[in-house]
């Protein structure tokens, strides 16, 4: 099983540590985009400091996040599952997970980023400012840089493909047609008076504990339809919104009345 999830525009800096060793993450065929990326962002925020938040969509009271990217190379780093500190990531609560479920997490999980394409949990990286939107100088849009080699790296998995990515994020590594038959996505729905609507807080909390469930559970997941049933005992509202059929990945659509 692959579980891939978004970044969170929200992360811890470590305040020690080795730093980044690109060599050294997963996804090994990734590399040589990363470097690419990680110079053109660095040399961007080596330069005029508003042209680069600018260029990064950062307001004026972030122009720190500009002087802590020039550094990127030289800073500590630390295991991705914990640098990334967003609603999801609270709410799978990778600290409070048992052993088993540790190992399964470096195992299972994939987090996709604007600057390192995939990482697995214990990749060790420093807190960074790129958003999955931008086009950097040199590079073009970070969706061109990534789209091929990350949907690459995502086909070679094996078994069930989880993608719990927002738009944006599926951009930068689309599921390939072949591996299509094998996918779910996500969507998390707020019921309320009759009325469902997406709700971003609602959504990440809400993929976070689903994460957690997949990760400590005993159910078999050997295909889209095995998701569904154990969504069902985990005590999630599940329906399918889209058959996984003509080269479409199955959805589904979880339903939630209270956070």
């Amino acid at each position: 099983m692959l579980i891939v999830l978004p970044p969170s525009e929200g992360k811890d800096a470590p305040r020690r540590g080795a730093p980044l060793d690109l060599e050294a993450l997963s996804f090994p065929a990734l590399t040589g985009i990363r470097e690419r990326v990680l110079d053109a962002l660095v040399t961007l925020c080596d330069g005029p400091a508003e042209r680069a938040a600018s260029t990064l969509g950062l307001g004026p009271t972030q122009v720190g996040e500009v002087t802590a990217n020039r550094t990127l190379r030289e800073r500590p780093a630390a295991p991705a599952i914990h640098v990334y500190s967003g609603v999801l990531f609270d709410a799978l609560g990778y600290r409070t997970l048992s052993p088993r479920a540790r190992r399964r997490a470096q195992d299972r999980l994939a987090i996709s980023s604007a600057l390192w394409g995939l990482l697995r949990p214990m990749d060790r990286i420093p807190a960074y400012r790129l958003s999955g939107g931008v086009t950097l100088p040199g590079v073009g849009t970070l969706a061109g840089a990534w789209r091929t080699a990350v949907g690459a790296a995502i086909e070679d998995s094996r078994g069930v493909i989880v993608d719990l990515r927002s738009s944006t994020y599926t951009g930068l590594g689309p599921i390939p047609a072949a591996a299509r038959g094998r996918t779910v996505t996500v969507r998390v729905l707020q019921e309320s008076d009759g009325r469902r609507t997406i709700v971003s807080h609602m959504n990440k909390a809400t993929k976070g504990r689903l994460v957690r469930s997949l990760l400590e559970g005993d159910q078999q997941i050997a295909s889209p339809s095995d998701l569904l049933d154990a969504l069902s005992e985990w005590g999630f509202t599940a329906e399918v919104a889209q058959e996984p059929e003509s080269g479409r990945a199955m959805a589904i659509d979880v339903v939630v009345r209270e956070l």
